[in-house]
């Protein structure tokens, strides 16, 4: 560990005190450091951005490989959910699959008559754990009602792939009290 500050890491350049100085309005290390970490930002690198999307892009056409089908019940080909997502353009965002599925689904609708089976779930959270577990079932909601005493029971429609993720969040949220019921269709 060393209390310098370096211009550039890789070549072992420390940075001088005028550029401190200037940079930070101090020279003292300890005070630029919490600069730094308060306000500064990280700079990656466009490779690893690109490698950050290509991973993200490649899990979203797994997921919809597993999960999607055609109309008619036939599932489609990691190629043909590539071409897919190409010609309608989908962004694809570097935030979590769950997050963004009804987004790229609906872009690739215009493209690819496309069907995600789902599963649909009756919720029923305690008061205490609504705030914290609401932000995880949001995007899945189709109805909700809450209680006098706080509680919230929803319906929630959950692609199927991702249930057993779904289901470990809402338990980690609620800290396994979120009582839940298939219904079937």
């Amino acid at each position: 560990m060393t209390n310098a500050i370096f211009y550039n890491i890789k070549s072992g350049e420390h940075a001088s005190d005028s550029d401190l100085e200037k940079n930070f309005g101090t020279t003292d290390p300890t005070e630029v450091a919490k600069k730094i970490i308060k306000q500064g930002e990280i700079v990656r690198t466009t490779s690893t951005l690109k490698n950050e999307q290509d991973q993200k892009y490649k899990q979203i056409v797994d997921f919809l490989t597993r999960n999607a089908t055609s109309p008619d019940g036939k599932p489609y080909t990691p190629d043909r959910i590539n071409k897919a997502l190409e010609e309608a353009h989908v962004n694809i965002k570097n935030k979590p699959i769950e997050a963004q599925l009804t987004e790229i689904t609906d872009q690739l609708k215009k493209i690819l008559p496309i069907n995600i089976e789902t599963k649909k779930v009756k919720l029923r959270i305690p008061a205490q754990y609504t705030g914290k577990a609401y932000g995880t079932i949001k995007e899945y909601i189709t109805k909700e009602n809450w209680q006098s005493n706080g509680d919230l029971e929803c319906i929630t429609e959950i692609p199927s792939g991702l249930i057993m993720n779904f289901y470990d969040k809402i338990n980690n949220d609620t800290h396994g009290s979120v009582l839940s019921e298939d219904i079937k269709s």
